[in-house]
């Protein structure tokens, strides 16, 4: 069965390539180069290319997608671009872009529904995506001793919120900033802008000791213990910080 998202970039395609101020439709994600992940949850994300002073045409009113399918809800959440729901339940987000502008954005490499003679528009971006991932591991886990360190911190001070999110939160992103360094991702689908993306599926077997990274707001110093301990086999860590962490769990 064809997830309802590729089915539904593939309507939008149909109907903006009848329109003559409309010149490419680029999918991206799971409905861009990704297929492979394209599945009944999958959103649509997408941009639309357009001629020369036709932005604000496809960014003020929306019946272009309406004609698609009917939407139930749109906000629009930066200046060039929505957050939209289809009346059956098809969540995506879009952006529209004049040609030119194109030479100065930032995105994972995609794939064109369609793309009209004369467009020079590439699937893969000009500007490159700051790396998230770390190839600095001492830096790394220096940051997360102290998130752990300040987090406990404001733990014990009574700041339960504060220290869940340097724990639970900025801790762990450091520690899968880095991980790929110790084991194989198993999946080559990482996302370019969230380290949470797909982790179950890229490192099991990290993901199977999340749960004890992430216990809640009531057990963050069990959190901060397990991954403590956790990157202890990873590397050497400072001691005299190592203490102060634990003289606080």
């Amino acid at each position: 069965m064809t997830a309802k998202a590729l089915e539904r970039i593939e309507e939008l395609g149909v109907s903006l390539a009848k329109r003559e101020s409309c010149l490419a439709l680029l999918g991206l994600g799971s409905v861009g180069k990704e297929l492979k992940r394209c599945d009944e949850y999958s959103d649509l994300d997408f941009f639309v290319i357009v001629r020369e002073g036709s932005k604000m045409d496809y960014l003020n009113d929306l019946d272009w997608l309406n004609e698609v399918k009917p939407l139930v809800y749109s906000f629009r959440n930066t200046v060039d671009g929505y957050k939209v729901l289809f009346n059956d339940g098809v969540y995506g987000e879009f952006a529209v872009f004049e040609e030119r502008e194109m030479n100065a954005i930032g995105y994972s490499e995609g794939r064109f529904i369609f793309r009209k003679d004369g467009c020079h528009v590439s699937e893969q971006p000009v500007v490159e995506i700051r790396e998230i991932k770390e190839d600095n591991i001492d830096f790394a886990l220096n940051e997360l001793l102290t998130n752990l360190l300040v987090g406990m911190q404001r733990y014990r001070r009574g700041e339960k919120l504060a220290a869940q999110r340097l724990i639970e939160y900025h801790a762990v992103n450091r520690l899968l900033s880095i991980y790929h360094h110790f084991a194989d991702e198993e999946n080559d689908f990482v996302d370019a802008y969230n380290l949470e993306r797909r982790v179950e599926f890229r490192f099991p077997t990290l993901a199977n000791l999340l749960p004890s990274f992430v216990q809640g707001i009531d057990r963050v110093p069990s959190s901060a213990k397990a991954l403590l301990d956790f990157t202890l086999t990873l590397g050497m860590l400072n001691e005299a910080m190592v203490k102060e962490i634990e003289a606080l769990l």
